[in-house]
């Protein structure tokens, strides 16, 4: 009689209790995503100039209209709570005290990639999307690239483009200059 192997997946009160009691340790760069905890790649140092300078030029052309989390966690669901390198959320003057922000909190969601380009296209995209997350931007900080995602559909986006050294990028009715967050 052949037995079936079985994944256990866990949630995000489980993730929570393994930091409690020492599984996961402070500093652990780890999240949960479809129940499964997984470990995020270092953050070298053009990968943390780039969300520097991001959360620089956000809270500056958006202050006092939104709230910018860094490298904070979004809870998707029981079983989601990625730690997207930047999350520009509803603004609440409590900022997100009571609660991490959900799906309907979220206005825009960026991932800044260097090692992990494959995880947040072929991981992330799809989640954000499936839980509505309006627009998704992946910067190839290799390439020197941004790729913004509109429209979530499904599992998927329904428009995708592509900007270089010399574009701009329309946010929230706002312009972000390529080149200033990925001249290096």
């Amino acid at each position: 009689m052949a037995t079936e192997v079985m994944k256990r997946l866990i949630n995000v009160d489980e993730y929570y209790k393994m930091a409690e009691v020492g599984i996961l340790k402070p500093g652990d760069r780890v999240e949960l995503i479809n129940g499964e905890i997984y470990e995020m790649s270092p953050i070298g140092s053009k990968h943390g100039s780039v969300v520097k300078k991001l959360a620089m030029i956000l809270n500056e052309i958006l202050k006092g209209q939104v709230v910018i989390g860094i490298q904070d966690p979004v809870r998707l669901d029981e079983s989601n709570e990625p730690e997207p390198d930047i999350s520009i959320l509803k603004y609440r003057a409590d900022f997100y005290s009571q609660a991490h922000p959900g799906p309907l909190d979220l206005l825009a969601i960026i991932e800044v990639a260097d090692s992990s380009l494959r995880h947040d296209r072929q991981v992330k995209l799809p989640l954000y999307a499936f839980y509505g997350v309006p627009e998704y931007w992946i910067i190839d900080i290799t390439t020197k690239q941004i790729t913004v995602h509109l429209g979530p559909v499904g599992n998927g986006y329904s428009s995708q483009r592509k900007f270089g050294m010399g574009d701009e990028i329309n946010l929230l009715g706002k312009t972000i200059v390529v080149s200033d967050l990925l001249k290096f």
